[in-house]
C-alpha cells in the first residue's frame, strides 16, 4: 500500500464526542434536534473537555434510516437549520477549541436522490447496480427502466456503483471497478468531500465504509479506492481527518483511514472486541451474537483478555498509521448504562476507556449516565430485528428537571423520541452541581488524559491482568486498576516498586507491598 501523509497532528489528542443532532438540543420548539441547539450548548462540551464532535447524518433525506438515506449530499436537512447555522455552529465550536466532523454516507443514497430517480429512467446510467429480471435481494425498479436494483441496506437505499471485485457470467449486471458508473462516483465522493471540508468542516465519519466495492475478497478493492481518496486528501486537505465505520481497524487504517472504531460489527470476529467490554445482552442484540458474558458485568463473568488480545494484535499491525477508537456506545448500539447495568458500575467503565491507548468515543449523554431506554416504537427505521431496536440509544438528551428535561418546548408528542420516562433520570444540571457526579469523574478524566501524554493514544501499556481486577501500566509511569465486578478482586503485587505508588484517581483500590485490592466497582489511577 502506498504510503501516505502522517496523521494530522490534532488527532493524536483528539476526545471525541458523538452528536445525534435530532436527539442534543432544540431551539426552535419544533420537537426535533438542530444546529442552533448545539450551538447553544457548545459550552458543555468546552467544559467536559471534548475537543472534536461528530454529527450523525445531517444532509436532505426523506428520514426512511434517520438520515443514513441521503437524498442530496450538498443540502442540509431543513429541520437542523440552514448552511449558516451550520457555518455558526462551526465557528462557535473552533472558538471553543473543538473541530467539527460529518458523517459520510458513501456507499449508498436514498431512492429519492435525483441520481436514483434518473438512473431509474435511464437504462444508460450505471452510478447504480441494475439487473434485469430480479436475482436475490435486488428491489423492482421504481421507474420505467426494466429490472431491479441492488441496496445496500433498507430497500430505500439502492447501493451506488462501485465496481465488482470479480466478474461472473451467471451475472452479467457485475462492471469493474474501472468502469465509467463506477469511477464517476469515486469522483462524485471527492467533490462532496470538498464541498464541506472548505466549509470549514474538519473530516467525516464515513457510514458503512466497507461496503462500497461489491464481492471483494479481503476487501482489496475497497481498500484501493479509499487509498485513493486518502492521497487526494493528503494533497487537498492535509489537517482533514478521515473515521472509518468500517469495525475493523487492521484492515481500514492501512486502506487510508485515520483512524476506525471497534464497533459491534466486522473483523474477523464480528465485533466481539467491543461486545466483549460492554454488551450485557439487553438493549439492542442481534440473534447471531453468541457472548454469553462481558467483562463490564456485575458478575464478574467475563474476562478483559477478549479485547486486550484484539487491540493488541491490530495495533501490532497499524503501527503509528492511525488510531483505533473505542466508544461508549453509537446511535446503532446500547449505551453503557443497559438493562441492569446501574449508575454505580460507570465510573469504572469510564477509567477503562479514558486510560487505555485508544482514541476514546462519547456518545452523547453517556457522560451522565443517560440510559438506553426500552420497548420504544420502531421510528425512522430503529427496529433492525425483534431485539434490536435503536431508538433506545436515541433519546432526547437529558439537560435539566424542566419539561421535556430541558431538550425541547414542543409538546411531549412532537419530541423526536420520548424522554426517559424513569423519574430519577440523571441530568447535566444536576450533575454539574455534585462534583462527586459521573460528570465530574468523566470531566476530571478527560483533563487527566490531556494533560498526560503517558495516558494518550500513543503511549505504551503493559497489561499486568486481564482478569478481576484489570490491571496495566501506562507509559511505564502510571498503573491503573479497574474492578467492574460487584465482589472485591485483589492480585499480588506484580512488581515490588508498585508497592511506592501514589492515587492520582478513583476510589475503593489499595496497593501496598501485600498486593492490589480493589473493592467492587471500584478503579483506581495511581502514579508510580
Amino acid at each position: 500500500m502506498s504510503s501516505f501523509r502522517p496523521v494530522p497532528s490534532w488527532l493524536a489528542d483528539a476526545v471525541l464526542y458523538q452528536i445525534y443532532p435530532q436527539s442534543f438540543a432544540d431551539s426552535n420548539g419544533d420537537g426535533v434536534g438542530d444546529f442552533r441547539g448545539v450551538t447553544e450548548h457548545l459550552d458543555h462540551l468546552a467544559w467536559l473537555g471534548v475537543n472534536t464532535v461528530w454529527l450523525n447524518p445531517c444532509f436532505a433525506s426523506p428520514f426512511r434510516d434517520a438520515g443514513y438515506d441521503v437524498s442530496d449530499y450538498l443540502a442540509l436537512a431543513p429541520r437542523y437549520g440552514t448552511d449558516e447555522d451550520l457555518a455558526a455552529l462551526v465557528e462557535a465550536a473552533r472558538g471553543r477549541g473543538i473541530r467539527v466532523m460529518l458523517d459520510l454516507v458513501a456507499g449508498h443514497t436514498s431512492d429519492q436522490h435525483p441520481w436514483f430517480v434518473a438512473a431509474a429512467n435511464d437504462p444508460g446510467n450505471d452510478r447504480y447496480i441494475w439487473a434485469e429480471g430480479q436475482p436475490p435481494r435486488f428491489v423492482p425498479s421504481p421507474g420505467s427502466r426494466p429490472g431491479s436494483y441492488l441496496p445496500n441496506f433498507f430497500d430505500s437505499q439502492p447501493a451506488l456503483n462501485f465496481g465488482y471485485a470479480r466478474s461472473d457470467p451467471d451475472e452479467p449486471w457485475r462492471q469493474p471497478v474501472d468502469a465509467p458508473g463506477p469511477q464517476a462516483n469515486r469522483m462524485a465522493l471527492r467533490g462532496v468531500m470538498d464541498h464541506w471540508l472548505r466549509l470549514g468542516l474538519a473530516g467525516f465519519r464515513v457510514d458503512m465504509a466497507h461496503s462500497l466495492v461489491k464481492d471483494d475478497p479481503d476487501l482489496a478493492e475497497t481498500s484501493k479506492l479509499w487509498a485513493e481518496l486518502r492521497r487526494w486528501l493528503d494533497d487537498t486537505h492535509p489537517e482533514a481527518a478521515l473515521l472509518a465505520e468500517w469495525g475493523d481497524p487492521s484492515v481500514s487504517v492501512p486502506a487510508g483511514f485515520h483512524s476506525d472504531f471497534f464497533l459491534q460489527f466486522g473483523g474477523p470476529s464480528d465485533g466481539l472486541p467491543l461486545r466483549s467490554l460492554w454488551n450485557n445482552n439487553q438493549g439492542t442484540v442481534a440473534d447471531h451474537w453468541t457472548q454469553r458474558h462481558c467483562f463490564f458485568d456485575a458478575e464478574g463473568g467475563g474476562t478483559a483478555e477478549t479485547f486486550v488480545q484484539a487491540w493488541t494484535e491490530v495495533s501490532s499491525l497499524i503501527g503509528d498509521r492511525g488510531y483505533i477508537s473505542l466508544p461508549t456506545a453509537n446511535h446503532d448500539f446500547s449505551r453503557l448504562a443497559c438493562g441492569p447495568r446501574t449508575a454505580e458500575q460507570l465510573p469504572a467503565a469510564f477509567a477503562f476507556q479514558l486510560t487505555w491507548p485508544t482514541l476514546p468515543a462519547i456518545y452523547y449523554g453517556d457522560e451522565i449516565g443517560m440510559r438506553f431506554v426500552p420497548d420504544l416504537p420502531d421510528h425512522e427505521g430503529s427496529r433492525l430485528g425483534e431485539h434490536y431496536n435503536r431508538a433506545g440509544s436515541r433519546t432526547p438528551m437529558q439537560w435539566d428537571d424542566s419539561p421535556n428535561a430541558g431538550f425541547s418546548t414542543a409538546p411531549a408528542e412532537r419530541l423526536y423520541l420520548p424522554i426517559d420516562p424513569d423519574p430519577d433520570r440523571p441530568t447535566v444540571a444536576a450533575q454539574r452541581a455534585d462534583e462527586g457526579s459521573l460528570l465530574h469523574l468523566v470531566r476530571r478524566l478527560i483533563t487527566l488524559r490531556k494533560a498526560t501524554p503517558e495516558l494518550g493514544a500513543g503511549s505504551p501499556v503493559e497489561v499486568l491482568h486481564t482478569g478481576y481486577p484489570l490491571t496495566y501500566l501506562r507509559g511505564g509511569r502510571f498503573l491503573i486498576v479497574v474492578n467492574p465486578r460487584r465482589a472485591p478482586a485483589t492480585l499480588a503485587l506484580p512488581r515490588p516498586e508498585l508497592a511506592a505508588v501514589r492515587r492520582v484517581e478513583g476510589t475503593g483500590v489499595t496497593v501496598d507491598d501485600t498486593g492490589i485490592t480493589a473493592e467492587g466497582f471500584a478503579f483506581g489511577i495511581f502514579s508510580l
